[in-house]
This record gives structure tokens, sequence and C-alpha cells, in this order.
């Protein structure tokens, strides 16, 4: 499967205006990134390829369905693109709201190109950082998944530093079934001690604190 985070990031823009749109576009492109311009909401979630890292550039003020409308839609499906909102008509309270849930930025039309450059490297960072991530997580995952049931009862309880005795108590089992237990399952987790093992579990959720 392809990583995500090793693809090439696309900026998508987002702009009922088409004269506005192209603008984007252009200054989006002079900074480096690749772009898909839409020209309203629902062509943005009809067309869009979510597989491709990068970030939203969003108009707040479009018919149909607004920016910030756009905004909990995604949501709704679980998108992970960071969104920069940019607003000819914007004022503090908006801008307040548009942060407070969620958007990585907030910009005022026509934006300044160092301003735009620098609010689009820390959303497409962001948003590769958050696949990377996600697919260390991912991998962790199908590696404890190949664990048998047995193997995953026991896990917790050996990354908590608990004895052999002890577990093999607790799980009705021999003590000699848990230090087998124990060996396989350091070697398919790539472990090599309980602390390790702690610490690949908590990151699968697997241990929450």
């Amino acid at each position: 499967m392809m990583k995500t985070s090793k693809l090439s990031p696309i900026i998508r823009i987002v702009d009922d205006n088409e004269k506005v749109l192209a603008s984007e576009d252009f200054l989006v492109k002079m900074s480096g990134y690749r772009t898909a311009a839409y020209c309203n909401a629902r062509d943005f979630l009809e067309r869009d390829d979510p597989l491709f890292p990068g970030c939203v550039i969003l108009d707040v003020r479009m018919p149909e369905m607004s920016g910030l409308q756009l905004q909990e839609e995604m949501k709704k499906r679980e998108m992970d693109l960071p969104i920069i909102f940019l607003t000819g008509h914007g004022d503090v309270d908006m801008a307040v709201k548009a942060l407070l849930t969620g958007a990585s930025d907030f910009l005022v039309k026509p934006p300044e190109p160092q301003r735009l450059k620098d609010a689009l490297a820390k959303a497409v960072n962001l948003n590769l950082e958050h696949r990377q991530k996600e697919e260390i997580s991912r991998a962790k995952k199908e590696k404890f998944d190949k664990l048998t049931p047995a193997e995953k009862r026991a896990a917790e309880h050996i990354a908590k530093g608990t004895l052999n005795k002890v577990i093999a108590f607790e799980l009705d089992v021999s003590e000699r079934a848990v230090k087998n237990w124990r060996s396989s399952i350091f070697h398919k987790l790539d472990c090599k001690n309980a602390v390790e093992l702690y610490a690949f579990l908590r990151k699968i959720n697997v241990i929450q604190d």
C-alpha cells in the first residue's frame, strides 16, 4: 500500500469567484505547490482525492455551502486536511470561530504572498506529520493483530511488568506458557523489553493512561 505521507502534497483551493480562484491558484503555484481548484464546496467533495496530503484554502462565504459548513462536513467525513480560511469580509468573530473549530489559519483576501506561503508550509507540514504518525500506528496495529488471542491477553500484563507466575495465575495457564508468550510477543512486535512493549501498546490504544 502506498504511504500517503510520501505522496506529493496538493493544495486544494475552493472559491466561488473564478477570478479570485485563478489568482489564488497562481499564488500557490508560485510557492512551489501542486494545486487543485474547485468552484464550490460540492465540487470539492465530489472530485477531490483525499489520498493525497496537503491542505485546503477555503473561502468562507460561498453560496449553497459556506466554508464553515464545508469544514463541518469534512469533519463528519473524517477528512484530515488542514484548512486555511480566506475571506474578503472577515471579522474577529468569524476568525475566532474558524480557529476554534480547527482551522489551521485565517487570512484576509487578497492574502499577502509571504503570509500565504508561511501558512501553507505550516498546514502541509502538519498534515504530513499527522499522516506519518497514522501510518506508524496502523503498521503497529497490523503487527498486534498477528498475535494469537492468548498472546493479546498476556501482552498488557507483560507490558505492565507483571511477573510470569502472576500472569499464569490470572490467566489460568502454566508459567511455561507465559514465558513462551512473552518471547513470541517481543519477537512479533519487535520489542526488546516490557518498557518498549508498554509504549507500543499505548500507541495503538491497547493501554490507556
